[in-house]
């Protein structure tokens, strides 16, 4: 860890950010990495980059990468002592999905009556629910809901376990969730009971660990990760999923579709939909054989 915490931020057009962070995804050394990109000015087509890197290895190799760009302009600043993750939550509005409304304790006076409400605490863990790539999930499953059920469902990467808690909110009578991060695990179950839902998460590193293979075949696989990850999984996932099964895949970037789709077109999965929010995407893949 680095003794002097900072913060990375880049900004520069739509087109030179999303390249850029395509270039921290295809870095091997950074598939740690934590960062989020935004929209920060549509009208000067102004779009940011903040980085929290976790070593002095990681400050180098994410400034070197993000200043390779033409039309990035990139500072490092430093983080003071401070609860940043308490501060930057109590500034985050609670976010309406479909039928699903995900919040923070913040926000508690503010939950609608006609909604699935899912509170959700982020500790250490990652995914509040806000993050556009959770939010294309959530919007994608609540499409989905309106045609089909899904009994039994896997959540992959499950950071704080809102996926599979929604899962279980809505009638799937199985809902595992895998993290690799022990804290996030913990954090999952704990918001699980939170939620009054019947929803569990383990520590487990791929879909091969007995405690996920036990539920298979899944209806349904939520996999919001990362795209290298995410072409890796491919075969996995195809197989923990029954034909005719719906993988949700996100942690990806709209510039990664086509590597992301292809891997999955070439096992036999059409795709169904795209869902974009802001410079995310999510994919709705259906297994065929």
């Amino acid at each position: 860890m680095s003794h002097n915490p900072v913060q990375i931020i880049a900004r520069g057009s739509r087109a030179a950010a999303e390249a850029a962070a395509a270039d921290i995804d295809s870095d091997v050394l950074l598939e740690g990495a934590t960062y989020s990109i935004l929209e920060e000015d549509e009208d000067r087509d102004v779009w940011r980059i903040d980085a929290f890197p976790t070593s002095e290895e990681e400050v180098e190799a994410l400034t070197a990468r993000l200043a390779a760009h033409p039309g990035v302009t990139v500072k490092v600043e430093p983080l003071a002592d401070a609860d940043w993750l308490a501060m930057s939550l109590s500034g985050l509005p609670p976010v309406r999905a479909g039928r699903f409304f995900v919040y923070g304790a913040h926000d508690q006076g503010r939950v609608p009556p006609n909604a699935v409400n899912l509170k959700i605490d982020a500790g250490a863990a990652f995914g509040t629910g806000h993050h556009g790539t959770t939010v294309g999930c959530l919007v994608a499953y609540d499409e989905l809901l309106k045609r089909e059920r899904f009994e039994k469902v896997l959540d992959v990467g499950c950071g704080t376990g809102v996926l599979a808690i929604a899962a279980a909110r809505t009638g799937a009578a199985l809902a595992v969730g895998t993290d690799i991060d022990a804290p996030s695990v913990r954090i999952a179950n704990e918001n699980a009971k939170l939620n009054q839902a019947h929803a569990r998460f383990v520590h487990a590193s791929g879909l091969n660990d007995i405690r996920v293979r036990a539920g298979a075949p899944y209806d349904l696989v939520f996999a919001n990760i990362l795209a290298p990850p995410l072409v890796a999984l491919s075969q996995d996932i195809k197989m923990s999923l029954r034909i005719g099964g719906v993988a949700i895949l996100s942690g990806l970037l709209r510039t990664q579709e086509r590597r992301v789709s292809a891997a999955y077109l070439s096992r036999g999965f059409r795709l169904e939909r795209r869902i974009h929010r802001d410079a995310w995407s999510a994919l709705v893949l259906r297994r065929m054989g």
